[in-house]
This record gives structure tokens, C-alpha cells and sequence, in this order.
């Protein structure tokens, strides 16, 4: 349990307080409608700031005060706890849970690291890549953890040998637990479902602006740019900050051949777990194909989640035994709190979309003749890129997402351009070990101390800045 810290306290009360006086004055701020909704955003936005209660919590608000207060009715608030995008990421849940129960991630991770090599600066391309590739699938925190042990081992090596722990072996233990941290957080980043800000981005856009971007054509976007940030991010960390000047590293390829050892030969429930993986991520990439092939039947990305999910549950591996993959009682591992948080979002940013609040930002923008689209979208992700080093990513997608629509509204350019780069820049968070749980778990190793983290993080970060700059500038208008 967290503990109970001043600020934590200070909020605790501040939140509801700052919403009781709004509601009570006896005069309008901007008007009814719209000053109950920001009276209970800020509020929300208090709690999440400085985590007073659980963020989950905190996203519960709205399904008790919007009806309360005559804002939409319970039908109409809970139903942006059950929109598409919750069950989308639901599904991604339970895709990643079975593939964490048979250990098929580790096994992927460890042949990944078999096959980049014994050479240093290779070990920690090989840790960036398996750890990134996981993330694209399953959560950040699980991929960190998977890893670290195994990191934690090869490093072992070097404390164990012949010269001791040296600066160069030092170095490279710092580079390997900055490489796993920092590809958990760049390869959640090529999937719809590899971070929950992808996925509370997208059901905004989808529910108040019929916006749909596919499975597949977010990869095409995301896909390259996590290889290009990554390969960025080895670079700076190996060659420019940390280098280590370290050769092969003998030992840790029997290091790995051990853990494989260990996992035996791929079992069936692996077997069965990766067909309906594989099958699905193909389907999502294929789904508007497969669309126009069987025109009786409606694929959408969701869909093809939730089948999944429940495949998981219904495909045997032992029909004999009444084996599956998973059953019911796997999911009290499931991250619960983050759908409620993706419905609390989608709640408070409908709320303030209905309420005319965007549309009022929108207005001020537009009348901003001097504003020029460029300067304000690379303003946007600086402030969303620091930012997100204090404060969860997912709250703080929440709360600026609509702001940012609301500006493209009143500047009348695509609001994809400004989004999307926004969007993505709460994920480039490589600073401070607050930042991220993997930041947190790799500083909690030993190995990495903050100003070490902070002195190639800032750097990162800018570099980050100017990527999306770019991504927003020269791809997004061709692929969206």
C-alpha cells in the first residue's frame, strides 16, 4: 500500500472541495452545463495528480455524480464503461494473461536473446528487442519483469569475474536495465493494445467523432516508428552515453540456453496458445479483407478480441482432463481497474464534448489568427512528453485528448495530426523511474540511479519531440 503521503492528503480533500465551491456559487462561470462537468474534472484531474485514491477509483466518479447532477442519464454514462474499445483491450488482457500462464512470452523472449548473440552491445539489443516485442502485446510491466531476472543473471556474470565489477561492466549492467525499461515503454507504443493511451485516444475519437483507425493501420504507423525510436535509443545508450567497451560476453549464452533448458520442450497448451495468438493478430490485419471475402459477416477489431478472449477459455488443450488455456478464475489477474479507468475517461471527456466545452475551446482557437498548426502541435506533445514523467499516462491522455481535439476543431485542421503525435508522446516517458512502472521496477534493480536515467532521458526526450514532429508532419497525412 502507497503511503498516505501530504500531498496525497492535501488533495484528498482539495478535489471534492474545489468541485463543492463551483457548484455552489450563485453565479455562472461559463454556464450550467459546463460548469458542473469542469466542477467534477477537476476534481478527477486533483485525485489523479496526485493519486489520493486509486486512478480506477477516481474513474468511478462519474457513474455516481453525471446522473446525480443531470449530466446524461446512468443508461447513457455507464455506457462508456462498456464501449467497444473497453472489450478491445479486454481481450488483449486475456490474450496476454494466457500467454503469461503457459510462460509462451518467455519463451519467445529467451529464443530472441539466443538468436542476437554473446556480444555486449548485441545482449543489449537482443533484451531491447524481446522485451519491445512483448509489449506490443502484453503490459509493459509484465514484459519488464520477465526480463529482469534473466538481465539480473548475465550481469552476475561480470560481478563474478576474474576483475570484479569494473566501470565497463557497470555501464553495461546500467545499459541493459535502461534498454529493457526503455523498449517496454517504445513497444507498447505499435499496437492499438500495447498501451492503454492508444486505446482511450481511439474511443474518444470513435464515440464522439466516428473516428476508426484500424488494427493493422495503427501498425503501419506504430511498427516503424518503435524500431526507429528503439534503434535511436541503443544508439544513444550504447555509443554516446554508456558505452562499455566490453566484447563477448562467453557465459551468457549458456546462461539462456539454461532457462530454455528450464521451460522443456513447447508444450501443448503453448502450442494451442500461440495458434489462437497467431490466428488473431493475423485477423487483425487482415480484417478488412476478410470483410470484403465473407460479406455476411461484420469483423471488427473488438470482435475479433473478445472471440479470442473466449477461445482462450474453450479450446482445449486436454479434452480428457477438461484442460484450457485458461478458466475463470486466471482473471482475478486481470488489470480490472484499467477498463474502469478507460470508462471513467471516456465518461469525463463525453462530458465535456456534450456539455459544449470543447466546442468552446474550439471557438477561443479559431479566433487565434496568428496561431500557426505546427508551433502549437510540437508545444502540445513537449508539454504531454514531460508531463507524463510525473503523472500516469493514461489520466493524463484522458484529460488532454479532448483539449487537444478542441483545439484542432478551432484551428480547422485534421485533428489526427495533433492526436495521434500527442497521444503517443505520454508513452516516450524516459526520465525519472516515477515515470513508468518499468522505469520504477529496472531502478529498483540497483543498477541504474536516477540522475543516470535522467541524463539519457532528457536527451530521449527531446530526440522524441522531434520524431513526432516529424510523424505528424510527413506520415500521418498519408496514412490516415
Amino acid at each position: 500500500m502507497k503511503e498516505f503521503t501530504l500531498s496525497r492528503k492535501i488533495g484528498f480533500i482539495t478535489g471534492p472541495l474545489l468541485c463543492i465551491i463551483i457548484l455552489a456559487l450563485p453565479f455562472d462561470i461559463i454556464n450550467p452545463a459546463i460548469d458542473k462537468v469542469v466542477a467534477i474534472a477537476l476534481w478527477m484531474i486533483i485525485w489523479w495528480i496526485t493519486e489520493a485514491v486509486s486512478i480506477s477509483v477516481t474513474a468511478l466518479i462519474p457513474l455516481a455524480l453525471f446522473p446525480l447532477l443531470g449530466i446524461g442519464t446512468i443508461k447513457e454514462v455507464a455506457s462508456n464503461y462498456a464501449n467497444p474499445i473497453v472489450y478491445l483491450f479486454f481481450g488483449g488482457f486475456v490474450i496476454a494473461l494466457a500467454l503469461e500462464k503457459v510462460q509462451l512470452h518467455k519463451r519467445i523472449a529467451l529464443s530472441i536473446l539466443k538468436i542476437t548473440g554473446t556480444k555486449a552491445n548485441g545482449i543489449i539489443l537482443g533484451f531491447m528487442i524481446a522485451t519491445g516485442l512483448m509489449s506490443m502485446w502484453i503490459s509493459n510491466t509484465a514484459s519488464t519483469v520477465v526480463m529482469l531476472p534473466i538481465a539480473v543473471s548475465v550481469i552476475q556474470l561480470l560481478i563474478d569475474d576474474e576483475d570484479g565489477f569494473t566501470k565497463n561492466d557497470r555501464n553495461f549492467a546500467l545499459s541493459i536495465m535502461l534498454g529493457i525499461a526503455f523498449g517496454a515503454n517504445i513497444g507498447g507504443m505499435a499496437t492499438l493494445i500495447g498501451t492503454p493511451p492508444n486505446s482511450v485516444m481511439l474511443a474518444f475519437l470513435n464515440k464522439n467523432y466516428n473516428v476508426d483507425i484500424g488494427f493493422f493501420q495503427w501498425m503501419k504507423m506504430g511498427v516503424p516508428f518503435s524500431i526507429l525510436l528503439m534503434t535511436i535509443t541503443h544508439f544513444m545508450i550504447t555509443r554516446v552515453f554508456y558505452r562499455n567497451g566490453l566484447g563477448t560476453i562467453g557465459k551468457s549464452a549458456n546462461i539462456i540456453q539454461t532457462e530454455l533448458d528450464k521451460l522443456g520442450p513447447i508444450s501443448k497448451g503453448e502450442k494451442v496458445v500461440l495458434a489462437i495468438f497467431l490466428i488473431t493478430a493475423i485477423s487483425w490485419m487482415l480484417r478488412s479483407y476478410l470483410n470484403n471475402l465473407l460479406p455476411d459477416i461484420t469483423l471488427t477489431d473488438t470482435t475479433i478480441s473478445v472471440i479470442a478472449a473466449l477461445l482462450m477459455f474453450i479450446v482445449p488443450i486436454d479434452y480428457k482432463k477438461g484442460s484450457f488455456p485458461l478458466n475463470w478464475e486466471d482473471t482475478s489477474r486481470l488489470p480490472w481497474g484499467i477498463l474502469i479507468l478507460f470508462g471513467g475517461g471516456l465518461a469525463l471527456a463525453s462530458g465535456l464534448s456534450q456539455s459544449g466545452f470543447i466546442d468552446m475551446i474550439g471557438d477561443y482557437i479559431s479566433q487565434q489568427e496568428d496561431w500557426s498548426m505546427w508551433v502549437v502541435t510540437a508545444v502540445l506533445i513537449f508539454l504531454m512528453l514531460f508531463m507524463t514523467e510525473l503523472m500516469s499516462n493514461v489520466a493524463l491522455v484522458t484529460i488532454l485528448v479532448p483539449l487537444v481535439v478542441g483545439i484542432a476543431i478551432g484551428m480547422d485542421v485534421p485533428m489526427l495530426q495533433m492526436v495521434i503525435p500527442v497521444t503517443l508522446a505520454s508513452s516516450c516517458a524516459f526520465m525519472l523511474p516515477m515515470a513508468t512502472p518499468p522505469n520504477a521496477i529496472v531502478f529498483a534493480s540497483g543498477h541504474v540511479r536516477v540522475d543516470q536515467m535522467a541524463r539519457v532521458g532528457v536527451v530521449l526526450n527531446l530526440i522524441s519531440v522531434g520524431l513526432l514532429f516529424a510523424l505528424a508532419y510527413y506520415v500521418i497525412p498519408v496514412l490516415f
